[in-house]
């Protein structure tokens, strides 16, 4: 891609530094709980995998569906701060009530609530960054708020894993505690968007002039960019991080250590988004993309045909990598082809890979109850293999 080298001296703006630790402390909160979900629903309430892709995809649903208005609405940049805001304020009051419930539907619902809060913020959030950025930083300006928010995931875990192996706590008070970093990120949420505020739209409202290698969209966003839908059949085809961790459970890897399996694969993950926003800037989001989705194709091939705990291990980290390589990417391209409606942009990127989620995760679910894991990781790898071969064909017609 043309003009995506920075200056040696460039630095990232204020406000994205600042949702880069918004980022971190929202995921330590959200982290705590989230790896005990699979064995919670099918060990304590009894529900097969089909449940668990369900269970991820109707949070899904109802974050993608706010995410299409989110977008919307962030067109107008006075909307942003309040809505990000009002969408951190949303996950962090929810989630230590969790601990206070007594039946899986209501932990469900709860669920559904914290997600509505991050279909709330997320775009709105995205396209302050995309606007306050240069250009040329884009890969790095994501990959940093990926990376710490992988980082958080990383801490989220290892606290609630030592809380419960001291006895420290039990499942419902370490639920409950999440509400103490939650505190922090409002706190630094407010301040981020009074910088983004100050800051204006100079960045990206320079580049939304520039050519760039996307079509243009619609007002209504009517027919999906290209690349667009492309990711989003990557999305649909993607297994759910619920599922990976029952397959890691089946090889071998105790409920126990699922907390420590889901840090460490946030260790690669951060470290991966860094790196993955640096090679964006240097040779471009699409080849970037691409190697994602190789690795991919690679990792549930493995996972296929795996043995053993160790080699579970393995694979569950290395996918920490495709994050690291498709994250940043991805928001760079809506970045470019969004122009002058980042917030709409951002919408329809999250509402539509939500979406595609969604029933991908019930589709694999679904599949994996049916026939076993070997088919459903097999049947995801060939779908990823595709992709690797048609995305050449979508960037030369592109470039025609």
């Amino acid at each position: 891609m043309r003009g995506r080298e920075a200056a040696p001296a460039a630095r990232l703006p204020r406000p994205v530094k600042l949702f880069g630790a918004v980022s971190l402390l929202n995921d330590f909160a959200s982290e705590m709980i989230y790896p005990l979900l699979p064995a919670f629903v099918t060990g304590v309430l009894g529900a097969g995998p089909q449940a668990l892709g369900a269970l991820d995809g109707a949070a899904e649903l109802a974050a993608s569906v706010v995410k299409f208005g989110a977008g919307r609405l962030a067109d107008r940049p006075a909307r942003r701060g309040p809505l990000i805001v009002l969408g951190y304020a949303i996950a962090v009051l929810v989630r230590p009530i969790i601990a206070l419930t007594a039946a899986a539907w209501q932990v469900i619902g709860l669920r559904v609530v914290d997600r509505i809060g991050k279909g709330i913020r997320t775009p709105p959030r995205d396209a302050l960054m995309a606007d306050v950025t240069p250009t040329p930083l884009l890969g790095r300006a994501f990959g940093l708020q990926r990376g710490m928010d992988h980082a958080g995931a990383v801490l989220g875990p290892l606290v609630a894993w030592s809380l419960l192996a001291t006895r420290s706590a039990d499942v419902r008070a370490v639920i409950a505690l999440s509400l103490a970093p939650g505190v922090a990120v409002l706190v630094l949420a407010v301040w981020a968007v009074k910088g983004g505020a100050a800051r204006g739209g100079n960045g990206r409202q320079e580049a939304a002039q520039a050519a760039v290698p996307m079509p243009p969209v619609a007002a209504r966003y009517r027919p999906l960019p290209p690349a667009l839908f492309v990711i989003s059949l990557f999305y649909l085809l993607r297994m759910p991080e619920t599922l990976m961790i029952l397959r890691s459970q089946q090889l071998g890897v105790s409920t126990a250590a699922v907390l420590l399996l889901w840090a460490a694969l946030h260790v690669v993950r951060s470290s991966a988004s860094f790196a993955g926003g640096r090679l964006t800037d240097r040779i471009g989001a699409s080849r970037t993309m691409w190697l994602g989705w190789l690795s991919y194709a690679a990792i549930a091939a493995g996972f296929a045909v795996a043995t053993g705990a160790g080699r579970a291990w393995a694979l569950f980290l290395a996918f920490g990598i495709v994050a690291g390589l498709t994250e940043s990417p991805e928001r760079a391209l809506v970045a470019q082809f969004a122009g002058g409606h980042q917030g709409s942009g951002f919408g329809l990127y999250h509402g539509v890979t939500g979406l595609a989620a969604l029933a991908g995760g019930i589709g694999l679910g679904a599949v994996f109850q049916a026939y076993g894991a070997g088919t459903a990781f097999l049947g995801s790898a060939v779908g990823g293999l595709a992709l690797v071969l048609g995305w050449p064909v979508v960037t030369l017609r592109r470039s025609s």
